[in-house]
């Protein structure tokens, strides 16, 4: 699988990615020959934008459909939820990701959605910050993420941690497009929205963990798919999650300190890690999709389920696979 390092993202993001020479943009369905053998004739060309969250899982699935389908190609770039809508609505696109809720008046403007795999937004400091041993001891409660990101009430790690003699500032990071990542943060800081969260605004989940990353004082957020490295499973080098204190015990128990991501899968599969920040990721058509757009979600909510665990996401629970199924046909 690919191993998504923050350079590579740096490039993907900035241009839509051509997975494969565009083909026929006229859909046509599967038929079978004279001789009873089946002839794929599922072609055309299939454009989506918008969630960093849904990105890498969103390519694996295009690879994998391209397989199977060979004269089925994709143009796919990340730009964030609110975008994946805009381009939506607007027809620029086939399908937008979005990783929030959809709102009525998205629906009324023709947003047809289901959601298809669902993630977690973790907070993140630097392997640096001076105080993170006590972090990592005691955890952070939502009252004190509140204190950091919505009031600014917090100024200094010191008063994070209960230790006023340290002074150290905190440096407070945001995302800066529209983005269900700070949604769903928001919402976890007493149902806030994104406009609500203080900060230094970055673009993209690359761009926000880069910045912390580099930053001993920062402090942001990002999606379960950005923190982790695909490959050994571990935080990507230099960031460490900030265990939630979810019980306000004042300690950081063993489900409260999030060490790999096959951790982080369960305990948003099971719900012990908090809902929001965990949620659902949608896909968003224009009116009810059809063709190979059709073809292609009816893939993703069945055998591309697969490929969830892999790509390092949660799997949607089957009723609500179900239910996205019936909804699209």
């Amino acid at each position: 699988m690919h191993k998504f390092t923050l350079a590579l993202f740096s490039i993907l993001v900035a241009a839509s990615i051509m997975l494969t020479a565009c083909g026929s943009s006229t859909p046509a369905a599967d038929t079978v020959s004279t001789n009873g053998a089946a002839t794929d004739n599922l072609n055309g060309n299939i454009t989506i934008s918008g969630a960093f969250a849904l990105y890498p899982m969103m390519t694996l699935w295009a690879d994998e459909f391209q397989k199977l389908h060979p004269k089925v190609t994709f143009d796919i770039s990340a730009g964030g939820a609110g975008k994946g809508m805009t381009d939506a609505l607007s027809g620029a696109v086939d399908v937008g990701m979005v990783s929030r809720s959809i709102t009525p008046e998205e629906e009324a403007k023709g947003a047809y959605w289901v959601p298809v795999v669902k993630d977690a937004v973790f907070p993140v400091v630097s392997a640096k910050n001076p105080v993170i041993n006590d972090l990592l001891a005691n955890g952070v409660s939502n009252d004190a993420f509140i204190k950091i990101f919505i009031t600014g009430e917090y100024k200094t790690w010191g008063n994070v941690i209960g230790k006023p003699e340290i002074t150290d500032e905190i440096h407070v990071y945001t995302r800066s497009d529209s983005a269900g990542a700070a949604d769903a943060w928001a919402k976890f800081l007493g149902n806030k929205k994104q406009a609500d969260l203080q900060g230094v605004g970055v673009n993209g989940d690359p761009g926000l963990l880069e910045a912390v990353i580099k930053d001993p004082l920062g402090i942001g957020y990002n999606n379960l798919g950005y923190v982790f490295d695909n490959v050994s499973g571990q935080p990507v080098t230099d960031a460490v999650i900030v265990p939630i204190d979810a019980n306000n015990d004042g300690q950081a128990n063993a489900e409260e300190i999030i060490k790999t991501s096959t951790q982080a899968m369960d305990e948003v599969a099971s719900g012990k890690y908090p809902s929001p920040p965990a949620r659902d990721l949608n896909v968003v058509t224009k009116g009810k999709p059809s063709g190979v757009t059709l073809a292609f979600i009816q893939w993703i909510l069945t055998d591309g389920q697969k490929l969830v665990g892999q790509a390092g996401f949660v799997q949607l629970p089957a009723d609500k696979l179900a239910a996205s199924l019936a909804k699209v046909k």
